[in-house]
Parts: structure tokens; sequence; C-alpha cells
């Protein structure tokens, strides 16, 4: 069967084994090499990059109770400190592998059956309320109601 892979078979089972065994490589700094070459330049360069990635975390988490994109900002705020620092990087992965968990959970049937009973309920409710407002007061603005 044609598979459209221009190796032979035994080439490729043989990747494929032996990729599942080997560790992913360590993080490396994807500071250019002329600045990893020289120690302060590239130490100015690590805070450089805290810094800018500090202020679009702040700039997310701002946008958070903001008009914007606060989840966006801070995810992106952590792939900038993800170029340069290892611990950043394990976050970042913890963080996609969670949202892909979590997406995937809400794909599931059964969730998402009970997501639609209960957004239908809330809209049930809400229109109930909203047609005794009406029906008691009419098409009036609470703040324009009189003493009744």
């Amino acid at each position: 069967m044609n598979t459209g892979s221009d190796r032979g078979a035994d080439e490729s089972t043989a990747d494929e084994s032996t990729s599942e065994a080997v560790e992913p490589a360590p993080h490396v700094s994807k500071a250019p090499a002329f600045i990893k070459a020289r120690r302060s330049l590239h130490l100015s360069w690590q805070v450089g990059v805290f810094v800018v990635g500090l202020a679009v975390i702040a700039a997310g988490v701002a946008m958070l109770v903001l008009p914007g994109p606060g989840w966006v900002a801070i995810f992106a705020g952590l792939a900038i400190w993800a170029t340069e620092f290892a611990w950043a990087h394990l976050v970042l992965r913890w963080t996609k592998r969670k949202v892909t968990e979590a997406a995937q959970k809400a794909l599931d049937p059964k969730v998402r059956r009970r997501n639609i009973i209960l957004t239908s309920v809330g809209l049930v409710i809400a229109g109930a309320l909203i047609g005794f407002y009406l029906w008691k007061y009419g098409l009036v603005l609470p703040w324009n109601l009189k003493d009744q």
C-alpha cells in the first residue's frame, strides 16, 4: 500500500520505535549565537525577555477585568518566557496539556448535552423573569418606576 512516503517500510518502523524511547531535548535558549557567546550579554538578553514577558502577562491580567483577550495575552507572555526559561517551558507545556484535556472533555457528548440543558433552563428562567417584569410594569425602565 502506498502511503505517500518516500521512505521504505523498514526505515519507517525503525524510526517509530526509536522515537518513542528518545527523551525530549533539554531546554535551550533561543537567543542568537553571538549573544549566547558572551555571558553578560546573554544575562542582559534574559533580563530583557523576562521584562517583556512580565509586561505582556501584566497586560493580560489587566485585560481579565478590562476589555481585551486576557488569557491569550497571559499565554503569550508565558510563551515569551518559554523561549529562555526552562521552568516557563514546563509550565506552558502543562498548560497546553490541560487546555487540550478540557477541550476534549467539553466535546464529550454527555457533557455537551448537560451544558445545552443547563443553558436552555437558564434561558427559560431569564425569559420568565423578563416576561413577569413586562407583565407587571410594562416597558418601563427600572429607574423610571414610580412608587406603587
